[in-house]
């Protein structure tokens, strides 16, 4: 299968660039407001740096442990995919700022204008230098570089003004050293100048006009600003861990390590000159190919700050309409707890307010019934009501467990703080397993009625995260179900002493069940020939065995239809092995995020969502947790929801067979699922509980077939 296997496979990083691509055409995107178009290509400059820290830098280190090593769905060695990947970026960083200047030159009539120090008025460039030299100069900390002033280090990630400076004295040789003066990681990434319009310049560009008077005894030339991107792929399970040492502490050093990896990528605001680009290689150990010029700033968290600055006049022109997450049709304000008991609810993000879940958990926390309450969590807002309620739970006598994964990549220092606090509290706080990232989402409430012990468990497709529960599209269901409680049960039960050959009657769990039941659920759907039906989404798709089987089902007649978002390495429509797997990405302004597996059709379809993509680090290096959803009017909601989604011809992409994404043709009825769902979402409750649902139900026959 391995070699027949390529020819309707893709490499996972270039799949990935591609992905990106689909975030920079909504920066493109003429009908989205213009400061959310700059959002957008803030978001794909994040995103591209952390696909270099991570996925280039482990690439790299691929080539140096195992360099004939070959990538499983391309047949390419680490080395190859390097190449690759450098040549596809290329044009990426030309098309950032070409978008980029497009869209800074449409904000000028509104005036927020991002400026050259040249286009400053006189009065502002008399503030700047005033600013400057009283509130910049004072902090900067230059150096420079020669025999006793060794090359410093630079972090990653951070801005570096760099400029040659000519040190000339009476009757010697014009001598020559680099300057090199950090931008203060303390002070504004902007300089906001006086007025009513939003007017600003960046501080590198400051600093870069003042050089002068940084390196007051020098002549100051060729002034530039560099920034490097490191490797950031540091996996704290492979490091030894004695059983004395404390996991805790184990992270710390972890995260210091990063600081002073290898570096993958240069990036220059000016193109270096060839003895310059020669020394940096060599400085850096890198190659010219790993050099990336920039017309645009390294720095973009600056343009989320802007649109809280606008005036209301400005916002309905530069923003998205304010859309808040509405309280669900589905939930009264009565207790919690006796309307799961009732009925199982499901709550979609961020159409639907996060409240109910924290209502709940609330409630446990002093319900004198409840007994314990048991959560794993893998990332947190910095402000978490959520950890308020678990610790006013321990501290009123609960027996509250919190499995945090202190290894969530760029959220370590997060968890790290957040842990501490739980244990002061007096809650009961596990890391997880060692070698494997515990990534589920799954919450369990234990509590006695009358002589009986009985469950309410939660379980969701995204973090406990209160700010990304506004921002990312996400599932949470809760439900009253015993037989699902007493999975849950025994699922923490194991978690707690280190098992993960556990067995369960309904959930299914990675490493050990969970891709085997979905193959084994494809299965089904095979037997079943032309009359088999899938539906899934999910965020990637990388996994060789599901790709295998996935193909299968295609040549069977099944047909297949895939939402994902991002890296997918399944070519659709390839004669002879996926010409019935139909394969789209929604990219649009919530993030889509997340997992449904739907198998079969009417009575006998099954329904499961959970917290793992098809990847195989979440198949088989993750504790990954996916629930059968056994409510029929919550299948109807699921079901409503995929078909909406389908159906989307605004913000949806078509994966063709050689790789590209194309939008789909227009309609006579355009259908963008994220305003369907907000829609939706304000319609529904503007009406009582039991008509909301009724309303689900007449949305649906909208749009079937």
């Amino acid at each position: 299968m391995g070699n027949e296997r390529l020819n309707y496979t893709q490499n996972r990083e270039l799949s990935w660039l591609k992905f990106n691509q689909r975030v920079l055409e909504e920066a493109q995107d003429e009908s989205v407001p213009l400061l959310e178009r700059m959002k957008f290509v803030a978001i794909f400059t994040s995103n591209l740096d952390e696909f270099f820290m991570i996925r280039v830098g482990s690439l790299f280190d691929m080539a140096h442990t195992d360099a004939n090593a070959r990538d499983s769905r391309s047949g390419m060695t680490p080395k190859e995919q390097l190449e690759q990947i450098f040549a596809a970026v290329a044009p990426l960083y030309k098309e950032r700022d070409k978008t980029y200047a497009e869209i800074k030159k449409q904000l000028h009539p509104y005036g927020v204008c991002g400026l050259d120090f040249k286009e400053l008025e006189q009065q502002e460039k008399k503030y700047v230098k005033k600013y400057f030299k009283e509130q910049i100069l004072p902090v900067l900390s230059p150096q420079i570089v020669d025999a006793n002033h060794p090359f410093p280090h630079l972090l990653n990630k951070e801005i570096y003004v760099t400029a040659n400076l000519t040190h000339k004295e009476k009757g010697s040789k014009a001598v020559h050293t680099l300057g090199i003066v950090p931008v203060p990681q303390f002070i504004s990434e902007v300089l906001y100048l006086p007025g009513h319009d939003i007017r600003y310049i960046r501080m590198e560009k400051v600093i870069l006009e003042y050089l002068n008077l940084v390196f007051d005894q020098y002549e100051v030339s060729e002034g530039n600003y560099i920034c490097v991107t490191r490797n950031a792929d540091i996996a704290p399970d492979d490091e030894s861990l004695d059983v004395t040492e404390d996991f805790r502490f184990l992270m710390k050093q972890t995260l210091h390590k990063r600081r002073r990896m290898a570096v993958v990528r240069l990036e220059t605001a000016e193109k270096l000159k060839p003895e310059m680009e020669k020394y940096f290689c060599e400085k850096f150990k890198i190659s010219p190919e790993q050099i990336f010029r920039t017309k645009m700033p390294m720095k973009l968290s600056y343009v989320f700050s802007i649109s809280g600055d606008l005036p209301d006049s400005m916002k309905r022109s530069l923003i998205y309409p304010p859309f808040v997450p509405q309280a669900s049709a589905h939930v009264q304000e009565s207790s919690m707890m006796k309307q799961i008991r009732k009925k199982d609810i499901l709550l979609f993000y961020p159409y639907e307010s996060m409240n109910p879940f924290l209502r709940l958990i609330k409630e446990a926390s002093t319900d004198p019934n409840v007994m314990t309450i048991k959560i794993t969590i893998y990332r947190l807002a910095k402000k978490a009501r959520l950890v308020e309620y678990l610790c006013a739970a321990a501290e009123n006598g609960k027996e509250v467990t919190v499995l945090i994964e202190l290894r969530a990549r760029f959220d370590e220092q997060n968890n790290i703080d957040w842990s501490e606090r739980m244990e002061e509290a007096g809650c009961r706080v596990i890391y997880g397993m060692e070698g494997y990232k515990v990534h589920s989402k799954i919450c369990l409430i234990t509590y006695r009625n009358r002589n009986d012990i009985q469950y309410i468990t939660q379980i969701g497709t995204g973090n406990y995260n209160e700010k990304t529960a506004g921002m990312y599209t996400d599932l949470s269901l809760m439900t009253a179900d015993q037989a699902i409680g007493r999975d849950a049960a025994e699922f923490f039960k194991n978690m707690s002493i280190g098992n993960l050959s556990g067995t369960y009657e309904h959930l299914i769990v990675s490493p050990t069940s969970l891709k085997q039941n979905v193959l084994r659920l494809i299965d089904e759907e095979i037997e079943k020939g032309e009359n088999g039906r899938i539906v899934m989404k999910m965020n990637s798709l990388t996994d060789v065995d599901f790709i295998d089987k996935i193909s299968q089902a295609s040549r069977a007649g099944v047909k297949v239809d895939l939402i994902v978002r991002g890296i997918c390495c399944i070519l659709p429509g390839v004669p002879g092995y996926t010409e019935n797997i139909r394969v789209m990405s929604i990219v649009g302004r919530y993030l889509e995020h997340p997992r449904i597996f739907c198998f079969g059709t009417g009575v006998e379809q099954k329904i499961y969502i959970g917290s793992a993509d098809m990847m195989t680090r979440n198949t088989e290096k993750r504790v990954e947790v996916a629930c059968p959803i056994l409510d029929k009017d919550i299948k109807n909601q699921i079901n409503h929801y995929m078909r909406v989604m389908l159906s989307d011809n605004v913000k949806a992409r078509v994966l063709q067979s050689d790789g590209t994404y194309r939008k789909k043709r227009a309609a006579q009825t355009m259908v963008d699922s994220q305003a369907t769902f907000m829609e939706e979402a304000l319609q529904a409750k503007k009406e009582s509980p039991e008509e909301g649902t009724s309303f689900f139900k007449r949305l649906a026959t909208l749009f079937r077939g």
